[in-house]
């Protein structure tokens, strides 16, 4: 383990099919005003609201609502939901949904309050939150971006053709969250299945760096065998409560920051993806599955080591009578096999990309330090080329 850090996560988790039980204990912490928030009806139609609506009242609670979050949240949905946040001197924001519903959650209670644009200080200048942040809690009903147990958060502007997360402090994270395995039996396969590319990927971008032998990449491992395993399942079972509880609680684990401790981390493949979904606001994990494959290629061959235990340890492939090189690359074609086997897109083309967009989404794409080349411009447009 490498350098020193500091590790602390305050979100507390609640998890199992009875995991809204203690829903009623988390609220009464908090004031009377509730702002409810939440995507597109899908809660709704599964008898969720009625359930968490019900818990509201008997707490007590004076509850907004805030529905119609985007998959990919908007800022003039932020826009929206400080104003809604701050008019009415909210005291805690209840995230019922996915990830972006969390991210949103998280984006409107650092914003609500900010005296200057939010999209400028915590998205285009990265800066600290310094004004009052509005609690967060988080019922979660799909999963893949952690966003349930961390400070992440991120917002796509369409004028601007940017989409950038903003990773915020512990200060940020959801106070408490609500993990039942049953609620994610609903959500559509191609849904499914981009959650858990988009979990695999977060688990790639920690794995794939650093040079040590450390502690955090055997966690990694185990995380990725569990999700290979239990994705195959899933895909043939989608209501196997057994395979459906470890997608979540691995997903959940990828990125709520541990597996970043004492170690560098990579994160482009992020960063091209979020440009991606800039321009065709195409589903966060099928913008990773799609760029995936071309960017560990490239960036292969400086990374070696770690590629070739990557094949081992992962995906079981003997070393016998294999060079380092074959070896990698054989790990690669195992993940891209199962990637297939889930159904997750595998070229930007499909997600819409066209060749007119690939200068926009490179002036788009930040540039990071943590992975085995730091990449240049012209590397993106190499790797954006190579997975048309």
């Amino acid at each position: 383990m490498l350098g020193n850090f500091t590790y602390c996560n305050p979100t507390r988790l609640h998890f199992g099919e009875n995991a809204l039980d203690q829903l009623g204990a988390e609220l009464a912490g908090y004031g009377k005003k509730v702002l409810l928030t939440y995507g597109g009806g899908s809660i709704k139609r599964s008898g969720l609201y009625d359930e968490i609506t019900a818990i509201l009242k008997e707490a007590g609670k004076d509850v907004l609502e805030l529905p119609g979050v985007m998959p990919n949240p908007t800022v003039e949905k932020l826009y929206e939901g400080c104003k809604i946040a701050r008019d009415n001197d909210i005291d805690l924001i209840l995230a019922v949904g996915g990830g972006s519903v969390c991210d949103y959650a998280k984006a409107v209670s650092v914003s609500a309050w900010c005296e200057e644009d939010p999209w400028d200080k915590y998205y285009l200048r990265m800066e600290d939150v310094d004004n009052r942040i509005i609690p967060v809690g988080c019922v979660l009903t799909m999963v893949g971006t952690g966003s349930e147990m961390n400070g992440g958060s991120v917002i796509t502007n369409h004028e601007q053709k940017r989409k950038i997360g903003h990773v915020f402090g512990s200060n940020v994270m959801p106070k408490f969250t609500i993990l039942n395995p049953v609620y994610t039996f609903t959500v559509p396969m191609k849904q499914m299945v981009a959650g858990i590319y988009d979990a695999f990927n977060h688990i790639c971008e920690q794995y794939f760096s650093g040079e040590d032998e450390n502690t955090t990449d055997c966690i990694a491992e185990g995380l990725m065998r569990s999700l290979i395993e239990s994705s195959r399942v899933a895909i043939r079972d989608p209501e196997n409560y057994e395979a459906r509880s470890n997608i979540m609680w691995a997903a959940t684990w990828a990125l709520n920051t541990l597996l970043a401790m004492g170690k560098s981390t990579d994160w482009e493949v992020h960063m091209i993806g979020q440009s991606i979904g800039a321009y065709t606001d195409a589903t966060h994990g099928m913008t990773l599955s799609a760029v995936s494959m071309a960017y560990y290629r490239f960036i292969m061959p400086y990374g070696l080591a770690k590629f070739r235990r990557f094949a081992v340890n992962v995906w079981g492939i003997s070393p016998d009578g294999k060079s380092d090189a074959e070896l990698a690359e054989a790990g690669l074609a195992a993940m891209e096999r199962w990637m297939n086997e889930l159904g997750v897109s595998m070229n930007i083309r499909e997600l819409g990309v066209t060749e007119d967009m690939l200068d926009g989404i490179a002036d788009g794409t930040f540039l990071m330090n943590g992975g085995y080349k730091p990449l240049t411009r012209d590397d993106v447009i190499t790797i954006l080329k190579a997975s048309m």
